[in-house]
């Protein structure tokens, strides 16, 4: 027996490294590459593991990711977002657990990839059209508590965020810098939630931490990247990257269904 196959969840070594490509990955999108990158988790780990499980090992992961975050874009936040959308998240995420064993995952992401899906393409063809989102501030307690209990049924909470965040066309610092202190606070509520659930056992928390430094470095590089980025780079990159997600999340919606 080796230290994989006793004390974590990785068997093989092709479980640990499909799960080091999928933490790379999530790291880049959490440093404020793109939100498509954030979705790729799960469904990468889950080639290898059960999706619950693998929903599991990344949970400590993404708050090593949110604090490596935080501590990067520390200087960058917009209040005026995060006082109304926060609130409305906790809603949403008691909702989500207290739904929790009658919510289909499956329908959750098709619904939510079909409204990223309108969104992005509202957002991308607007100009020749006239009919570009709007900022509109009370909107954050819907898109919030939509974003607090599809993060927490299906971690699909980003595409709702950005659908209420985009159109007020903030500096790319201060976008990532509300986005990372939004799910950083959304992620460490849910960490309750989950142990109630019995999700955290010692292969999963032993198998988190081995993927720590991954988490760090990969973060470190994605938020280097997007200190880089002008907003006429960084808006068509962040609503192509909504695009993305949508149908993303329509496939796997569809496909579970099926």
């Amino acid at each position: 027996m080796t230290f994989l196959d006793t004390w974590t969840v990785f068997h093989s070594p092709a479980m640990l490294w499909v799960t080091l490509l999928a933490v790379g990955l999530v790291g880049l999108s959490k440093g404020g590459l793109g939100g498509a990158f954030a979705l790729m988790g799960v469904p990468v780990m889950s080639l290898v593991m059960p999706p619950v499980l693998a929903a599991a090992v990344l949970l400590p992961v993404l708050l090593s990711m949110d604090a490596a975050s935080l501590w990067i874009w520390r200087h960058w936040r917009d209040t005026e977002v995060l006082k109304v959308m926060l609130p409305a998240a906790m809603i949403g995420i008691v909702i989500g657990w207290a739904t929790a064993a009658v919510t289909s995952d499956a329908m959750v992401r098709l619904l939510v990839g079909l409204v990223a899906l309108g969104f992005a393409l509202r957002a991308l063809l607007g100009r020749f059209i006239g009919m570009a989102p709007r900022y509109v501030s009370r909107m954050g307690w819907l898109w919030g508590t939509i974003a607090g209990f599809t993060s927490f049924v299906a971690h699909a909470g980003g595409p709702l965020f950005q659908i209420q965040v985009l159109p007020k066309r903030l500096d790319p610092k201060l976008y990532t810098g509300t986005s990372v202190l939004f799910f950083a606070i959304l992620n460490s509520v849910k960490v309750v939630p989950y142990a109630a659930l019995g999700m955290f056992e010692q292969e999963v928390l032993i198998s988190a931490a081995l993927l720590l430094p991954l988490s760090v470095i990969s973060v470190r590089i994605g938020a280097a990247i997007i200190k880089r980025m002008g907003p006429e780079v960084f808006y068509p990159f962040t609503y192509s990257m909504v695009l993305i997600v949508g149908v993303k999340l329509i496939w796997d919606g569809i496909s579970a269904l099926l």
